[in-house]
């Protein structure tokens, strides 16, 4: 091979090495914006799904019957003298869910004296949530749901599963309507905030 030749070849080599670099670089360029792109939707997707909801409801509530952890029953529409409000959680594997209700029980004076009855479900075997209700000593007996109420009153996948619930209540008046709603992603109801909540409400 002439030197001319051998140049025009180097030079060949050397033009699709850069080519390859470029389109190297380019395709680095693309992922990166892909991964940038896909955290930005994600925390979007995340602020969207976690944004407190709370909404004032006229509703007949969905009546049910649902075994506890007490081996008991409990019917909603025997309730009917006084307001109801209905806890939803995610419950066993939730600390921050059995805290909430472990609060609850902390102020019960209070809820007493708003006239409330406060009915925690879970989507749980008495077996499986067992242990955490002991861990955090709360007393109040947990219903137990297949799933049927939690559909019926709206609140499965509004927290990080969506085959479970989220962190939701739902405040019923002692005719059986549905007067209010809050959702909160954040796991946590300061309980004063609750019994706000259902005071206005029930006014």
């Amino acid at each position: 091979m002439t030197n001319t030749g051998a140049r025009q070849e180097l030079h060949a080599r050397q033009k699709a090495a850069a080519a390859a670099d470029k389109r190297r670089s380019r395709w680095r360029r693309w992922l990166s914006w892909s991964a940038a792109l896909t955290v930005v939707a994600l925390i979007t997707g995340m602020l969207l799904t976690s944004q407190t909801t709370s909404a004032t409801t006229s509703t007949t509530a969905p009546d049910f019957t649902l075994p506890t952890t007490a081996d008991t029953t409990v019917t909603l529409s025997k309730l009917r003298d006084k307001p109801v409000l209905l806890y939803f959680s995610e419950g066993a594997g939730c600390g921050a869910c059995i805290m909430q209700m472990d609060q609850i029980e902390k102020r019960k004076a209070d809820f007493d004296a708003a006239g409330v009855t406060v009915l925690p479900i879970v989507m749980n075997t008495k077996a499986a949530i067992a242990a955490d209700i002991a861990r955090y000593g709360v007393t109040t007996p947990f219903l137990l749901d297949d799933g049927t109420v939690s559909r019926a009153y709206g609140t499965l996948g509004k927290g990080m599963h969506t085959d479970l619930p989220g962190h939701s209540f739902v405040l019923i008046d002692a005719t059986g309507v549905q007067r209010w709603y809050g959702e909160y992603p954040s796991m946590w109801l300061d309980p004063t905030d609750l019994l706000d909540q259902i005071n206005t409400r029930l006014r």
